[in-house]
């Protein structure tokens, strides 16, 4: 009999884009995201990782985001914590020309779980006792 398969964490990548990007010469941002692409592709292809969806907001926020609301997000379901811990270390070992990744941008990883309604909520979880 096979292992049940454990589900998955949840994981909403939260993602700023710095003063450094902002500081760049006007035209010299495009290295940054090319390389922000390139991260993207490579936390896609992760194994144990699931690309739900993402988001950015990069028309309506203009100027760097060090914290909530962020620029961009992307939505996952990730295997274990460890596989998270690597899709923040892109940002450390994905190259911009001399520097890397995180010189331009900050993520941050908000781990739970997919928002389901309870058994005992829906009506198929266990009988309530009466008075309950």
């Amino acid at each position: 009999m096979s292992e049940p398969t454990p589900t998955p964490l949840r994981v909403l990548f939260c993602i700023g884009i710095n003063q450094n990007f902002f500081d760049l010469p006007t035209g010299h941002g495009v290295k940054v995201w090319e390389a922000f692409s390139g991260m993207m592709t490579k936390l896609a292809a992760l194994p144990g990782v699931k690309v739900l969806g993402d988001f950015d907001d990069d028309q309506h926020m203009v100027g760097p985001s060090g914290t909530w609301p962020w620029t961009s997000y992307i939505l996952a379901d990730v295997v274990d914590q460890q596989t998270v811990a690597e899709a923040c270390n892109l940002f450390r070992t994905t190259p911009v020309g001399e520097y890397s990744l995180w010189r331009y941008a900050a993520i941050e990883a908000r781990i739970g779980r997919a928002l389901t309604t309870p058994a005992s909520v829906s009506g198929n979880g266990p009988a309530k006792e009466a008075g309950q």
